[in-house]
């Protein structure tokens, strides 16, 4: 009887630990840098009037908040935040997490509201970004990033370039001219055989640098 209660005592203890320890949140998700949840209120007070204006029509509940780990420029890890929609949010932790496993150098990623929404002033810093409202340069139509499921990469260098009939090209920014040749080799240039295209484009993102109107070599998008 003894060796019975024993038992029983050693089996109680063991399933209170096993229901203790399921309770908990993983480690890996809360302690690596890497993780994804609602928009806290201090985020979301931060876009209102720039990345978030006034009409508005994507919802704050179809929309997270995204903290990962990157490599700068110097070679060091950096915290980086990203607003993204919620479709593509498992997505970007996944491919940032990679990214950064390689040592994928990004020089910033910021909220573009740390530039007053604008997508220019955002870009000539070199800052990867994703959520804005905004319509698509020259139209009205709301851009991929306008719905949160387009981030630029490395924007500086990867630069978006379009060419008008009469021969006239524009580049965002207009800071990156010397980037817009891609014949040239030069440093943290995007192309097919680059780590972010192969992770971009094997969870279904499409890239503005394969286009054919407009070759936007920062953009990454899923529909």
């Amino acid at each position: 009887m003894r060796y019975l209660r024993l038992g029983l005592l050693m089996v109680l203890m063991l399933s209170l630990t096993t229901i203790t320890t399921l309770g908990q949140p993983s480690k890996a998700a809360s302690s690596d840098g890497f993780s994804v949840s609602a928009l806290p209120d201090h985020v979301f007070a931060r876009m209102q009037g720039k990345s978030y204006p006034d009409g508005c029509q994507i919802k704050r509940s179809q929309l997270r908040y995204v903290r990962v780990r990157h490599i700068g420029f110097d070679g060091k890890t950096h915290e980086g935040e990203l607003v993204c929609n919620k479709a593509i949010a498992n997505d970007v932790v996944a491919i940032f997490r990679d990214l950064y496993a390689q040592r994928y150098p990004i020089e910033h990623i910021r909220l573009i509201d740390d530039y007053d929404a604008s997508d220019e002033q955002s870009m000539r810093a070199n800052n990867t970004s994703c959520f804005c409202y905004r319509a698509v340069k020259g139209s009205r139509k709301l851009s991929a990033h306008a719905r949160g499921m387009a981030i630029d990469l490395n924007p500086l260098y990867n630069p978006c370039v379009r060419r008008r009939r009469r021969g006239a090209v524009t580049i965002q920014p207009s800071t990156a001219k010397r980037y817009a040749n891609r014949s040239v080799d030069f440093s943290h240039k995007i192309t097919r055989s680059d780590l972010a295209y192969r992770l971009f484009t094997a969870r279904g993102f499409k890239w503005g640098g394969s286009w054919r109107s407009v070759q936007d070599y920062q953009h990454f998008e899923k529909q």
